[in-house]
């Protein structure tokens, strides 16, 4: 008998580690999305990044195809490479909480809790990609 909490085939236990990294990754898109929505209202973004619905756009676009990577083709190299984005990430959003720039658009608190979340998202992706 093996360790762990998998109950049935082998193959299950890595198909839920699949499951809950998609909708762990849904969530953190949804996140993000309002975050951008929420921008737009208080004129935070760079007007480099004008239009925002096209970076709407391609933010859902971009969450469906990694939602669907992760949870119908169970791809661990979508999740890798997703889980090495978010490592990528790390040093922006621990400048952002941590050594915030006098003029900064956003507060520390925001990028405290997207580091948060990063970290859960990345746990969650590790535990697919590499099915541990």
């Amino acid at each position: 008998m093996s360790s762990g909490t998998s109950y049935g085939p082998p193959g299950d236990s890595l198909r839920r580690k699949f499951r809950q990294a998609a909708f762990v990754y849904l969530h953190v898109g949804v996140l993000y999305e309002a975050a951008v929505w929420r921008c737009i209202g208080a004129e935070c973004s760079p007007n480099a990044l004008e239009p925002e619905w096209i970076w709407l756009c391609l933010g859902a676009l971009i969450v469906a195809s990694v939602f669907w990577g992760l949870w119908s083709r169970q791809s661990a190299w979508v999740a890798r490479v997703i889980w090495a984005l978010g490592v990528a990430r790390l040093p922006w959003l621990i400048g952002g909480a941590f050594f915030p720039l006098a003029d900064a658009r956003l507060p520390p608190s925001f990028y405290l809790v997207a580091l948060v979340v990063v970290m859960v998202n990345l746990w969650m992706l590790a535990r697919a990609g590499w099915d541990l």
